[in-house]
This record gives structure tokens, C-alpha cells and sequence, in this order.
């Protein structure tokens, strides 16, 4: 069964092992770390009677600790947050005599070092801007003509990447993970803070079978199209957009219900029934899109907007002459099709070699995604400037518009998983020829190539980070040892540990508030650390393929469910034999003991 692996350049990258799931053995915290705390060593010496005297839990955090919830913190660490609920009280810390701000190189910091040291061999394992912009625009101008506010405002290539969910009832663009909890939002174009990200979707997912709320940016066309939204989201929140336009609100949809103010931590918004935006943003990206607008500059300067791959064509050579079928399938016009494939294949052909002499047959005007699922009436193109007849049924060698995927299998014989369908959109293109026909699914995503690159060069940072967050779990362990010996105390019950069990009250605190202190100065370079982890790919987004240090993104979700496997450009395939069988990685199972 051919599942996912990834081709970046010339090497092939099959799928990481997710980290949280790497075997990682870390001693009992409760009892070397115990031993630089200056507790005495289990099972030697003579245990002394710990003083004792009359102690209130309760009582006792209320004057010296202070209990924050870790959803009212401003950052949650992407959800990846190492904060727990109990945090010295600032005024007790002169009182105390402790350093607050005591350098992590002190003697618990170094055994914590040593532990985390143990898992490190485990967790080692671990053109388009031009084009987009014209079509910004172009999107753009339509906008000014039907009345909106787009004076002063950039195509901004960095403020968008695909995988994003725009959010039509709030006006947001959230990155979610993969089982849809919200990690980054943006209302407008203003990121929002972890807190009202919790408040905004604390209770919801993103679910992307409610099309009426949530658009999946799947693909790089996409882009100019969200740019333009969260642009008008933020003249409507300023009360730029014409009363005249009707009902404003950022869905687009219904009528106007209220036009009531929502405010989120500074950000007001409207409430999303009263109507704007997003329809009108999509009508006129289609309008520049379908009306030729875009096509016509890119047919008159192909090379100010397409890049060739002069490899491209040679791998599709390599596969007719080992024996393979080859179909182009466009839901292009055969003008526009004609025009980019003779710039971008001709030239790079032997033997005066033209395009159409790669494919078995080309499919224009297919009307993707209909063409997977019904009948459509079927036209042969018979002249070069694409005069067309009825036609009843495919043969090798033509040259058709419309028709039907189940057209395509009778004409070649082929059915199933005998097919490999190629295409760059997960919804247009490989879901459906997945879900409807079965056929074996390979994704082109370009950002692979830069999240590639972005992940080698972060992994120092990425190394340093899990660092940190070990010292973090393995100090926090010992302070729950401590939390738990306090409790049973008041109750008269004894400890985990002989090491707790042998500490009077005042040592028992002293050294609860020395472990905050200490995860409080972790805390503090972990936090920014993991807000910058990604951002050699995108700084407000950060990687395409992860929603925080850990998890798996949306789009990788997406991925991974209807592509059989995926690679940044198809000329990669020239560095494997056209016999290659793609097979993945044996998945580790993992055992916790």
C-alpha cells in the first residue's frame, strides 16, 4: 500500500516519527534529583523525625503561592504550555531571601541537565508571488468598482499561507490542528493573543463539512483571496465600507440581523449576522480569474509568471517510455493550456518533441470536481484555434473538452488503483478522484521545498527548546512530589518519597518555592522560544506542515487522509526509476512502561 512520503530536491524524506511518541526514558525525578535538593539519600543514614507543627494547605498557598489558570495566561506556548496553576506570590520572595532571578546554571538546573541529557538520542530522531499578486489586482480593482474601500492597500505575500481556515462568521484566519482546535487566529489583519483565542474558540473545532462558515485555503490561489478578506475585514471594523453596499457583515450570505459591536481584547468586530465580505471578495477574485482578466496578461508574458521546470518534462518521458499512460486533465480552457505547455515543455524536448506527443490524452475544460462524480457531454477539439464537435467516446491520441472520469477509465481500460491521479489541490483534485473513484493520489505542494529548508536550519534552535522542556518536566516533577507530601501532610499521612517524608515544614515550602522560581525562569525562555519556532517559514504563522512544537497541522491532517503521497514538484520523480514502488516507512509502536 503506498502511503505518504516526502520528496524534497534530490533526497527522499519519508515521514518523521511524531516526537511526543518517541521512547524517551527519564529517571524517577522523585529520587537522584532528590539528592541535589539536599535531601537525604533513600535508604541511608539515619531518617530524622521531620519537625513538625500544625500546617494548612490552603492556608498556606493562599500567602505564599498564588493559583493561575493556565487558560488566563497570555501565552499558552501555541498550546504546548509547561505552566502549571501554582506560582510563588511576588511580596513573599524578599522575605524569603531567594533570587528571583537566579541564572538556570545553579545546581538543580545542572542535575535537570544531566536527566534530560539521557533522552537526546531519542529525541534526535525527530513565480507564485507574481502571480498571486496580479491576481490581488485584479480581485482589488473589482472591488473598487463595485464600490469598496481598497485605496492604500498591498498585496501582502507574508500575511497568508495555505493550510490556513478563514472563519467567514468572524472575519478570523485560524491555523488549526489536526483535530481542529484552534492554535493561531487573525481578526483582520491582527494577530490575536492566546487569551482571546480561548474565549473566541475555546469550546468550538474547526470543522470543514460546515462550508457555510469555514473556507480551507488549500490552494496557493487561495492566498490573494484571503489577503483581500482580512484587508476588507478591517475597513468594515473601521466603518469604511459604504452603508449603500446593504447589510454589512464579514459572511457575505444572509441578511442583516444586527449590526452590533463584539470587542475581544481590544479588537472589536461585527457579529456575524448582519452581511459583506467574503462574498463579495470571492466574486471578485472569480470575475479576475474567470473573465480572463489574469489569463490574458499571463498568455501574453508566460515568463513573468511561470517559472519552467526543465526536468519536468524529461520525468514525464521517462514514464510514457517505460510503458505508462499519460492524461492531461485541466479544468483550463485549451487556448490558455496550449500556451503553458509550449512554453513550459517544448523546449526541453529531444527530438523537436512537442508537447502532446507526452499524453496519451488531454482533457480541457474537465469542470473539476464534477468531472469525478457525473457524465458531462464530451466535445473534440479539431482545429488549432479550438473548434469543437460532439464527440460519444475518448481514443488515444485525442484532444477533448468536458467528459468524465469514468469516460477516461472505459476509454484506456484502466480502473481504480491501476490509475496515479497528480494534482496541487487537495479538494479539486485528489479527495475526489480518491473518494469517488479510488484512484492513487499524489499531491504537489511547492511550500515543501522552503518548510524543508526552514526545519534544517531551526534544528539547533529546535534542539535547545526540547531542552529546555525536559529541565521544565523533570523540575516540575519534583515540585509535585513536594505539592503531594504537603498535602497528605494535613492530613496526617505520609509521603511518596522518604525524601519528603524526612523534611519539616519550613524545608518542605523552601524548597516548593525554590522549584516555582526555577520554572518560572524556564518559563520565561521557553515562551519565546516556542513563539519563534517556525518562523524561518512564516513569522506569524510558522511551519505548514505543524500547529505547535508537536502536533500535526490541518493541512497535514488533510494530507495524509486522501493523498497517497505528496512531493513539492513532479519532476522529483526523475530521481527514481519509472518501476519505482514508493512504499513507506514500518510504523514504530511505541511501549510506555
Amino acid at each position: 500500500m503506498v502511503d505518504l512520503i516526502e520528496f524534497c530536491g534530490s533526497c527522499s524524506l519519508r515521514r518523521l516519527q511524531n516526537p511526543v511518541l518517541a521512547p524517551v526514558r527519564v529517571k524517577n525525578p522523585a529520587r537522584a534529583p532528590a539528592r541535589a535538593l539536599g535531601f537525604p539519600r533513600p535508604g541511608t543514614g539515619k531518617a530524622r523525625a521531620p519537625r513538625r507543627c500544625a500546617i494548612n494547605a490552603e492556608s498556606v498557598e493562599g500567602e505564599v503561592f498564588s493559583v493561575t489558570s493556565s487558560s488566563k495566561s497570555d501565552v499558552d506556548y501555541l498550546g504546548e504550555s509547561t505552566k502549571g496553576d501554582l506560582n510563588v506570590n511576588e511580596e513573599h520572595l524578599d522575605a524569603f531571601g531567594f533570587d528571583g532571578q537566579a541564572d538556570l546554571d545553579g545546581l538543580i538546573g545542572e542535575i535537570a541537565r544531566i536527566e534530560a541529557k539521557e533522552a537526546e538520542c531519542s529525541l534526535n530522531a525527530l513565480g507564485i508571488v507574481a502571480w498571486e499578486g496580479r491576481a490581488y489586482d485584479y480581485g482589488m480593482a473589482n472591488l473598487g468598482s463595485m464600490g469598496f474601500p481598497v485605496d492604500g492597500l498591498e498585496f501582502d505575500p507574508n500575511m497568508v499561507i495555505r493550510g490556513l481556515v478563514m472563519d467567514k462568521e468572524r472575519g478570523n484566519l485560524v491555523k488549526a490542528d489536526r483535530f481542529g482546535y484552534v492554535k493561531r487566529a487573525m481578526h483582520g489583519t491582527k494577530m490575536l493573543s492566546t487569551r482571546a483565542i480561548s474565549e473566541i474558540y475555546g469550546r468550538e473545532l474547526v470543522d470543514l463539512r460546515k462550508e457555510s462558515r469555514w473556507e480551507f485555503l488549500n490552494t496557493l490561489f487561495s492566498v490573494s483571496e484571503a489577503v483581500m478578506f482580512m484587508q476588507m475585514v478591517d475597513r468594515l471594523d473601521q466603518g469604511a465600507v459604504p452603508a449603500e453596499l446593504g447589510p454589512l457583515d464579514y459572511k457575505g450570505i444572509q441578511k442583516a440581523r444586527s449590526c452590533g459591536l463584539s470587542n475581544y481584547h481590544g479588537i472589536q468586530y461585527y457579529n456575524s449576522n448582519s452581511s459583506f465580505g467574503f462574498q463579495a471578495v470571492a466574486k471578485a477574485l472569480f470575475r479576475a480569474h474567470v473573465e480572463g482578466q489574469l489569463k490574458s496578461e499571463i498568455m501574453a508574458e508566460p515568463e513573468r509568471f511561470v517559472e519552467p521546470d526543465p526536468e519536468l518534462p524529461l520525468a514525464l518521458l521517462d514514464q510514457k517510455e517505460a510503458g505508462k499512460k499519460l492524461l492531461l486533465i485541466t479544468n483550463s480552457d485549451y487556448h490558455y493550456t496550449n500556451k503553458m505547455m509550449q512554453h513550459a515543455f517544448n523546449r526541453f524536448l529531444p527530438n523537436d518533441m512537442g508537447w502532446r506527443d507526452l499524453f496519451e490524452m488531454v482533457i480541457v475544460s474537465a469542470r473539476k470536481p464534477e468531472f469525478f462524480q457525473m457524465s458531462q457531454p464530451l466535445y473534440e477539439i479539431v482545429t488549432s484555434d479550438g473548434l469543437m464537435r460532439p464527440c460519444f467516446k475518448a481514443k488515444s491520441g485525442g484532444l477533448y473538452s468536458g467528459g468524465s472520469a469514468q469516460m477516461v477509465e472505459k476509454s484506456l481500460d484502466v480502473h481504480g488503483d491501476e490509475i496515479l491521479y497528480v494534482g496541487d489541490h487537495i479538494y479539486t483534485d485528489v479527495s475526489q478522484s480518491k473518494v469517488h473513484l479510488r484512484w492513487r493520489t499524489a499531491l504537489i505542494c511547492r511550500e515543501l521545498e522552503d518548510e524543508y529548508n526552514a526545519l534544517i536550519h531551526s534544528r539547533s534552535h529546535k534542539e535547545e527548546l526540547i531542552e529546555l522542556i525536559e529541565q521544565k518536566e523533570i523540575v516540575g516533577d519534583l515540585f509535585n512530589q513536594l505539592r503531594l507530601a504537603l498535602q497528605r501532610r494535613t492530613k496526617g499521612r505520609p509521603a511518596q518519597t522518604r525524601a519528603a517524608n524526612n523534611m519539616d515544614d519550613q524545608e518542605l515550602m523552601e524548597n516548593m518555592q525554590k522549584l516555582l522560581i526555577l520554572m518560572k525562569r524556564l518559563d520565561q525562555k521557553i515562551a519565546p522560544m516556542l513563539e519563534a519556532d517556525g518562523e524561518l517559514f512564516n513569522k506569524r504563522w510558522g511551519y505548514l506542515s505543524r500547529a505547535g512544537l508537536w502536533d500535526k497541522s490541518h493541512l497535514t491532517r488533510q494530507i495524509e487522509k486522501y493523498a497517497d503521497i505528496y512531493t513539492s514538484r513532479v519532476s522529483n520523480f526523475l530521481h527514481y526509476t519509472p518501476f519505482m514502488y514508493f512504499r513507506s516507512q514500518e510504523q514504530v509502536k511505541t511501549v510506555f512502561k
